[in-house]
């Protein structure tokens, strides 16, 4: 039976109780357990009156941070091409010659110790530049007392830094347990947004564990206003301790718009107590690249979608080669814990300690296999590569794609030649690859909008080598005879980049 339902609430600030029933209209009979009926249960106490006596508290352990920083920039030549060419000196080809300039960045951070240990974000101490070198950080505390800091340890990975001011009784605050934070709690965030001053915004959880750009970013996601100089503030529970660090926002204009990320306390805490010993942090490393196991991947595989991550490649003489991990090999679970898209193979590996065994739960040709692995020690974020996406010129010694001595486009709408030495060098890839490469793809294909294109090596349909045309049909006829529509295409690109690529067959 269908009903039209009518919501009714109450609401009580302060002491607050909240409660909601959908009740069916009048005359109607309902069941004491039946699901037409949703009573939900009263929440915990709700936001006070005001958060004046908490902020009073809390704000004069919040800080401003500034750095002066010299930046080396090449300075453009406005004269290049001209008769007057490098007359002033800047340098033939324009691109100009080396010049030092004086940059600031500008943020927030907060008091951890009364003897002066500092919280911030490490893009606050170094916005990102390479060429950037530090001369100064400045801390000013809301009493507008000035101190110069001195950097005591960064970690870019997590995006934390750690700084020292001498000083004694300084107003500090505590770290709180994020791990009980739910969405729809109250926070309140404060900073130094566009450099106004000390600055309180408050705000809900919105979703917690959420997932950055990053392998290992875990993020607290608020609407409470964070904006620009807002980085490296606290978040507080409305006991006035701190559960995250204000880090980033999500926004097309630079501004708020309600999506601003803290890094959780339970992720930051154990950093920062790293540096506090002057270590360096240690995490986890299989040396291995991995892919999401999207709807594709997994349609061609025959496997649930969601669950895992596949092996796209093995770094010879890493921890995953030691071990066993093969190319292709699905991971479904790290010492028992289920690798998910919220719970990635990097996030679960990089949380182990270097030198710890652990078992991984591996799909191997639809069959579980247990592959026990050393974890290694995860090395500087720069050093890592993965699949890119990156343009070749044409100059690569293939035939024309007008046919020529390449297959006539097949049921994946790609025009393919067997890989020789020279084209593999002409391609840029180990002349010992074996494969078969694209000519062209059918702009109209599945291929061609998944981004294969000339000059890509495919090595592998199905997890299974192809070293000949001959080779690629077959193992493509044979997914179809599976009856499925969809292959897994293992992808070789220049500069040793590669990846699996799930294709729909026309």
């Amino acid at each position: 039976m269908r009903y039209a339902y009518a919501l009714t609430a109450a609401l009580l600030l302060g002491g607050a109780a909240v409660s909601a029933t959908l009740q069916p209209p009048a005359g109607a009979q309902t069941a004491q357990n039946e699901p037409g009926t949703i009573q939900a249960t009263a929440p915990k106490a709700g936001a006070p009156m005001s958060f004046a006596d908490m902020v009073a508290k809390l704000q004069p352990a919040v800080v401003n941070i500034s750095t002066q920083q010299r930046v080396t920039v090449n300075q453009t030549n406005p004269f290049a091409g001209t008769p007057f060419g490098d007359l002033f000196g800047f340098g033939q080809q324009g691109g100009g010659r080396p010049v030092t300039r004086d940059a600031t960045s500008l943020g927030s951070g907060f008091i951890i110790s009364p003897d002066g240990y500092i919280v911030t974000n490490s893009h606050v101490i170094s916005p990102g530049s390479r060429n950037a070198v530090v001369d100064s950080i400045t801390v000013t505390l809301t009493d507008r007392r000035e101190f110069k800091a001195r950097l005591i340890g960064r970690d870019q990975a997590s995006d934390l830094a750690l700084l020292k001011i001498e000083g004694t009784n300084l107003p500090f605050v505590k770290w709180g347990d994020s791990t009980a934070a739910r969405v729809g709690d109250w926070v309140v965030a404060i900073g130094q947004p566009f450099g106004l001053g000390s600055t309180v915004t408050a705000g809900i959880i919105s979703a917690v564990h959420r997932v950055g750009s990053g392998p290992l970013d875990r993020f607290i996601q608020t609407d409470a206003s964070i904006n620009q100089g807002n980085s490296g503030g606290p978040m507080f529970d409305l006991n006035g301790n701190v559960i995250g660090i204000n880090s980033q926002i999500l926004s097309p204009t630079g501004g708020n718009v309600g999506i601003g990320f803290a890094i959780p306390a339970e992720e930051a805490r154990p950093v920062i107590d790293t540096l506090l010993k002057g270590k360096t942090v240690q995490r986890g490393y299989l040396g291995v690249g991995i892919q999401p196991v999207t709807d594709d991947i997994a349609a061609a595989l025959g496997l649930p979608k969601n669950r895992g991550e596949i092996v796209s490649r093995i770094e010879p003489g890493e921890p995953g080669d030691k071990a066993g991990l093969k190319q292709g090999d699905v991971v479904v679970a790290v010492g028992g814990k289920e690798v998910t898209p919220d719970q990635t193979l990097s996030y679960l590996i990089a949380s182990q300690t270097p030198g710890t065994r652990v078992p991984l739960s591996v799909m191997r040709d639809g069959k579980p296999v247990t592959v026990n692995v050393t974890v290694g020690t995860r090395p500087p974020e720069d050093q890592l590569t993965g699949f890119s996406q990156d343009n070749d010129d044409d100059n690569d010694g293939l035939p024309d794609d007008n046919g020529g001595s390449a297959t006539t486009p097949n049921s994946l709408g790609l025009q393919l030649t067997p890989l020789t030495p020279q084209i593999a060098r002409q391609v840029g890839v180990d002349p010992a690859t074996r494969g078969v490469v694209i000519v062209s793809a059918d702009p109209s294909s599945d291929a061609a909008n998944k981004g294969l294109r000339r000059g890509d090596v495919i090595v592998s349909v199905n997890r299974t080598p192809v070293t000949s045309l001959a080779e690629f049909n077959s193992a493509v006829n044979a997914a179809k005879s599976a009856g499925r529509d969809q292959v897994l295409l293992y992808i070789q690109r220049a500069r040793g980049n590669g990846g699996f690529i799930a294709v729909r067959l026309k």
